[in-house]
C-alpha cells in the first residue's frame, strides 16, 4: 500500500463536534437551566427545588464520563481541555452562589470553595511550563463531596437529613483546604525542579 494511503496517513485529530465535548456542552448549557430553576417561586419551592437538583444531577453525571470518554476513546481536543474545567466550575459556582443568596449555605463556604477552585487553576497555568500537576485522589474524593453535599443542600431537606448534609459539607470543606494546599506544594516543587534543570541546562 502506498505511503498516501491508509497506512502512511496519520491519524486525523478528533473534531470539535464528538460525545465527550457534547456533554461537556450540555454541562454548560444546564447551568443557566439549573439556576432559574433554583430561584423558581421564590427559591424555597420543595417541587421546584427537587426539579433543580435533577439538572445539576444530571450535570454532576456528567462531569464523571466526558473526560473519561474522550481519553478512552482518543477524543481529546484543546476545546475539551479548555471547556471542561470551565463547565466544572460554572455548575459548582452557580450552585455555591445561589444557595448562598437564598440564605441556605454560609457565604464563608461559598468563599473558601471557589477561591480555592480559582486560586488552583491559575496555579496550574503558573506552572505548566515546568509539567503538570495531576489530579490526586484526595482531589477526586474533595470533587465527589463536594457535588453530592451541594446536591443534598439544592433540596428542601430537614431533620437528621439536613444535619447529615452540614457534616458532609463540613467533610468537603476540610478536604477542600486540605487538597488546596497539597496542590500548592506540589506546584512549588514542580516549579523549583524546573528551575533548577533550566539552570542546568544554560
Amino acid at each position: 500500500m502506498s505511503p498516501g494511503g491508509p497506512v502512511g496517513q496519520a491519524a486525523a485529530p478528533p473534531g470539535i463536534w464528538n460525545i465527550a465535548n457534547m456533554l461537556t456542552m450540555l454541562r454548560l448549557l444546564l447551568v443557566p437551566v439549573f439556576v432559574a430553576l433554583l430561584f423558581a417561586a421564590g427559591g424555597h419551592d420543595p417541587k421546584w427545588r427537587s426539579v433543580a437538583w435533577a439538572s445539576f444531577a444530571i450535570a454532576m453525571i456528567t462531569d464523571l464520563f466526558d473526560g473519561e470518554l474522550a481519553r478512552r476513546m482518543g477524543l481529546v481536543t484543546d476545546f475539551g481541555k479548555i471547556a471542561d474545567p470551565i463547565a466544572d466550575k460554572a455548575i459548582m459556582g452557580a450552585a455555591l452562589i445561589g444557595l448562598s443568596a437564598l440564605g441556605d449555605l454560609p457565604w464563608w463556604v461559598t468563599v473558601v470553595i471557589l477561591v480555592r477552585e480559582l486560586g488552583i487553576t491559575l496555579m496550574r497555568f503558573w506552572v505548566i511550563r515546568h509539567g503538570v500537576i495531576p489530579a490526586s485522589r484526595g482531589g477526586k474524593l474533595k470533587t465527589l463531596t463536594q457535588g453530592i453535599a451541594v446536591g443534598m443542600y439544592v433540596l428542601e431537606l430537614t431533620g437528621w437529613l439536613a444535619t447529615a448534609r452540614a457534616v458532609l459539607m463540613g467533610v468537603a470543606v476540610l478536604l477542600t483546604v486540605g487538597t488546596g494546599a497539597d496542590y500548592v506544594r506540589q506546584a512549588v516543587q514542580l516549579r523549583r525542579a524546573g528551575l533548577a534543570r533550566a539552570r542546568a541546562g544554560a
